[in-house]
């Protein structure tokens, strides 16, 4: 008799278990509750698909478990991901580490999965939402009226995050129904939001500098780039990588601000002797007037109304006071963060199943024998730059090659 496995969730992690289980002969369906497979991987790398990084370690993933992480890295990483993407067809192309297609379209990306489910057989069935799994001697999974049967189960139901990419977070339900743990799952690479009364006037600003955050005034987690700062608070990359650290101390109900440090490639006592030298040159200049070329013109009446500064005041007569509150408010920028914008505008979630609950040489539970789980729906979220989809590969490959009947 064939060995049958039921995939529920046809994202990312679902196709790549689906395509590893159905190589090893099993019998394979894919339960999707969206009119289409793979509608996420379409929105990926801003529509170019940022399939992995050519810089892969556990450091790049956050977890209450890494060292979970770097067993599954170790057996499927970004050389497996490369050789397997290259037989299905994608030419790869690096950008300083961040892989994408060749043809710069995620849609070729999803083309090339999709190929490969028909060739291998798999049976897709779509606009099915899971309602509940039964395990007796086998597995009965309820997807509206129907009823299907197997010997092995993988859930990969994604996470919260980006509910129009068919995102609901059902998954988590099913596995809590067999007596796993879930870590509340909190938006992560989202933006955060501050409570300040300048904000609307520095919308729109983007600016290169550090953002960092502190809970309870405790430092947490800081990184570098281009900020944008938006009518609500803060917005880009750098804001993306630590806003998980925010949103899971919020969830605490834990105080967090975050500093913002315009000048992060200097230490504090080097922009005071900077500032100095910068006004000597021309002491006919306001502060205002001064700082221009330095920040976006918008911003610096914000940054010297913070310092409780003048704009029309002169830098030679400043009091020693003065100047150095300037050159804080230069490198520490502090405010307030109320909340983190919702799972709706997340790309993932931080939170999820509970690792510890899991064999990470299998994917399968150590709780039900035939039980699997991959993807955003276990709780490890990585950074921006690949690392996401990444997991999606190895944790699908890994579940749908143990399922199937063997390891990778």
């Amino acid at each position: 008799m064939k060995n049958r496995v039921i995939i529920v969730g046809g994202g990312a992690a679902g196709i790549v278990a689906a395509i590893f289980a159905a190589r090893k002969k099993a019998e394979v369906s894919i339960v999707e509750h969206n009119d289409k497979v793979g509608k996420k991987i379409l929105v990926t790398g801003n529509g170019r698909c940022n399939l992995t990084n050519e810089r892969m370690d556990s450091s790049f993933f956050r977890s209450d478990c890494p060292s979970f992480v770097s067993e599954v890295l170790e057996q499927f990483s970004y050389t497996q991901t490369k050789q397997f993407f290259e037989q299905l067809g994608i030419v790869f192309k690096s950008r300083l580490g961040y892989c994408y297609p060749a043809s710069g379209q995620a849609s070729a990306v999803l083309d090339v999965l999709h190929m490969e489910l028909e060739h291998q057989n798999v049976n897709v069935v779509l606009g099915a939402h899971v309602n509940k799994i039964i395990k007796n001697k086998n597995f009965i999974v309820e997807a509206g009226s129907a009823r299907l049967e197997a010997e092995k189960v993988i859930i990969t139901a994604g996470s919260k995050a980006a509910a129009k990419q068919g995102s609901d977070g059902s998954g988590y339900e099913l596995l809590r129904a067999f007596g796993h743990r879930i870590i509340p799952p909190v938006p992560a690479l989202v933006q955060i939001r501050c409570k300040e009364t300048f904000l609307k006037q520095w919308a729109g600003i983007r600016v290169d500098g550090k953002v960092s955050v502190f809970v309870k005034g405790n430092f947490v987690a800081s990184d570098q780039g281009e900020l944008q700062l938006t009518d609500y608070g803060v917005s880009g990359i750098p804001v993306f990588q630590i806003s998980r650290y925010a949103a899971k101390a919020l969830e605490k109900r834990l105080p967090v601000t975050i500093q913002l440090d315009f000048l992060p490639d200097q230490e504090i006592w080097e922009v005071g002797k900077f500032l100095e030298s910068r006004y000597k040159m021309r002491m006919d200049k306001t502060l205002e007037e001064g700082m221009i070329g330095l920040f976006p013109k918008k911003l610096i009446p914000i940054l010297l109304k913070q310092a409780n500064l003048s704009a029309k005041s002169f830098w030679k007569k400043l009091s020693t006071k003065e100047k150095t509150q300037l050159s804080w408010t230069l490198k520490q920028l502090t405010l307030p963060v109320t909340a983190v914008n919702s799972f709706e505008q997340a790309q993932v979630c931080a939170g999820g199943a509970d690792l510890s609950q899991f064999n990470p040489h299998t994917m399968e539970s150590k709780l039900i024998k035939g039980l699997y789980a991959a993807g955003e729906i276990l709780d490890v979220d990585g950074m921006c730059g690949g690392y996401n989809l990444q997991w999606a590969w190895s944790t699908g490959a890994i579940a749908g090659y143990a399922a199937g009947g063997e390891k990778v």
